[in-house]
């Protein structure tokens, strides 16, 4: 029997873990994994009580932020964009004009808010659509992990 609390997960699925579960703290709900279009896929993606979104990428070392060349695809896509890294990230690497979130598998700290620019009610509107799609079929699968979802 595995006595580890901490599922067998990657280092930015730990970090994202730790910033769902404060996010949750928050007010915010949470889906991982989330494509908002074709070609990106952010890590976290969070919903607000009023409809806010935002985004968080979670880096485990330099070389997994500096191989990441979509980030900018991100912003359109959210209301505040968040890095959320570890103690140990050097994180003078990162845009100053982004949130920042310092995270472990068990919870995290939001240390910078990433700068609010709002979207438009369409793109909010199929974005919270796409989160209740994502949330749900995440959920039937685990019920009915045999279920094909189309």
């Amino acid at each position: 029997m595995d006595m580890n609390p901490v599922p067998q997960l990657m280092p930015g699925q730990l970090l994202a873990r730790g910033v769902s579960r404060h996010l949750a703290g928050l007010g915010l709900v949470t889906v991982e994994e989330f494509v908002p279009v074709r070609g990106l896929r952010v890590d976290v993606l969070a919903l607000g009580p009023k409809g806010e979104i935002w985004i968080v990428e979670c880096k485990s070392s330099r070389a997994d932020y500096m191989s990441d060349g979509k980030w900018h695809g991100y912003l359109e896509w959210c209301d505040r964009f968040f890095w959320a890294v570890d103690t140990e990230f050097p994180t003078d690497l990162l845009p100053t004009d982004t949130g920042l979130i310092i995270a472990d598998a068990y919870d995290a700290e939001v240390i910078r808010m990433g700068p609010e620019d709002k979207l438009a009610p369409a793109r909010r509107k199929v974005m919270i659509q796409k989160f209740a799609t994502h949330a749900a079929r995440r959920l039937q699968a685990l019920r009915d992990p045999e279920m094909v979802l189309g």
